[in-house]
């Protein structure tokens, strides 16, 4: 009888044991307490400043429609932001190093292109941490500590190329900002285009002030070609339509991948007749869904600000990971991250889910002519989600 009742008596305190490790190493809920504190990386002066500036106002909203329900937990969610001055490549690492060591942010949110982001990801995969990236890049790459809200090229840049090629023609030229993403973006292009049936008759890369921008008027000029694909940046974008507009060459079919409404409005780009980008989220999209998300962005932040998708990529990113908080019950970077691969999101986007394997969202994909407002107006959409693809097809994985 007493040895049945010391194994009882043992068995039971093993199981207290293996309990109360169970719960150690469970998160437990992070109810009360102190803010949550996000880090934002963008440029909010400089020659990328149009374009960034709407992505904070966006990652404003979000936190600010998590606070008035309730917050994350318990708490209150609060922003800090670095201003990475449009010269990310040096200002960028220590930024996403003060945001995580000195402001103890949970998550960062942000860089407008992607050399920001590689300087950004050697210090969260260093430190094990985690950036939700909301811009259209050149894809190759799958980091396990970045989200990847914007776009691959498979989701925009080479279907959109296709639809364009087929309107207009095959005699194409290539302009973009002498930066990494236009570079490799377009060595794709010149495959994808060569595969297509078509020819790259010119390629130029300009700087951020703009100031090489008559040789490539020149060149349009001379070799007359059928369609401009452009991956211009920032205020580069300003420089390049002047340009077209003083050389005459309004009615020359141009397609930008990297310019949306607020660069097209800033910068005057609906006075090309024939200018189109290729984005999944355009302002302009009817449905009170989108009405009410553009009515909360402006009573927030302004009338003038402009939404686009990078700014949406950027607001749905916070959303991701606040689901992911919430499931998790806590603010354990392993743990909303190992989580927020599984999420998804109803919003301006559509629908929003995280690829797991990649970790990029699918995506749709919509054409849109730029209005003499500046507005994008749909003129083709693409039927179905696109699954993202972020190395192409026709080089192998190992050569891109």
């Amino acid at each position: 009888m007493r040895t049945r009742l010391a194994l009882l008596g043992g068995l039971v305190l093993l199981l207290a044991l293996a309990l109360a490790v169970y719960l150690a190493r469970k998160p437990s809920p992070e109810q009360g307490g102190g803010p949550i504190v996000i880090g934002v990386i963008h440029s909010l002066t400089g020659p990328l400043a149009t374009s960034e500036a709407p992505l904070v106002a966006a990652i404003r909203l979000a936190v600010d429609e998590i606070n008035r329900n309730g917050g994350l937990l318990g708490r209150r969610v609060e922003i800090r932001i670095e201003d990475t001055k449009s010269i990310a490549a040096v200002t960028g690492a220590s930024a996403a190093r003060r945001l995580i060591n000195e402001r103890g942010a949970a998550a960062l949110f942000g860089c407008g292109g992607s050399i920001c982001r590689n300087a950004v990801r050697a210090v969260v995969e260093a430190q094990r941490h985690l950036l939700f990236f909301p811009m259209a890049y050149e894809g190759m790459e799958r980091s396990p500590h970045i989200i990847y809200t914007g776009p691959t090229p498979n989701q925009q840049v080479l279907p959109a190329t296709d639809w364009a090629m087929n309107q207009f023609g095959r005699r194409v030229y290539l302009v973009g900002s002498a930066s990494l993403f236009p570079r490799r973006v377009n060595t794709m292009l010149r495959d994808f285009i060569q595969l297509a049936g078509g020819g790259v008759l010119g390629e130029h890369y300009v700087k951020l002030d703009g100031t090489e921008m008559p040789e490539a008027v020149a060149e349009l000029q001379a070799l007359k070609p059928d369609l401009v694909l452009s991956t211009l940046s920032g205020d580069s974008n300003r420089a390049f339509f002047d340009a077209l507009v003083a050389a005459g060459l309004t009615d020359l079919p141009l397609l930008s991948f990297t310019a949306a409404e607020p660069e097209m409005r800033a910068f005057g780009g609906g006075r090309l007749g024939r200018h189109y980008t290729a984005w999944s989220y355009l302002q302009s999209l009817p449905g009170p869904g989108n009405v009410a998300f553009l009515e909360r962005l402006h009573a927030l932040n302004g009338p003038d600000i402009q939404a686009s998708d990078p700014a949406v990529a950027s607001y749905v990113g916070v959303h991701l990971w606040a689901a992911a908080v919430r499931e998790v019950g806590g603010t354990q970077i392993e743990a909303v991250n190992a989580n927020v691969v599984q999420q998804s999101a109803s919003g301006p986007l559509g629908f929003a889910a995280v690829d797991a394997q990649t970790r990029h969202l699918w995506r749709q994909l919509r054409i849109a002519q730029v209005r003499p407002d500046g507005q994008l107006a749909e003129v083709w959409q693409m039927a179905r989600y696109i699954k993202p693809a972020p190395w192409p097809a026709f080089r192998s994985t190992d050569h891109w």
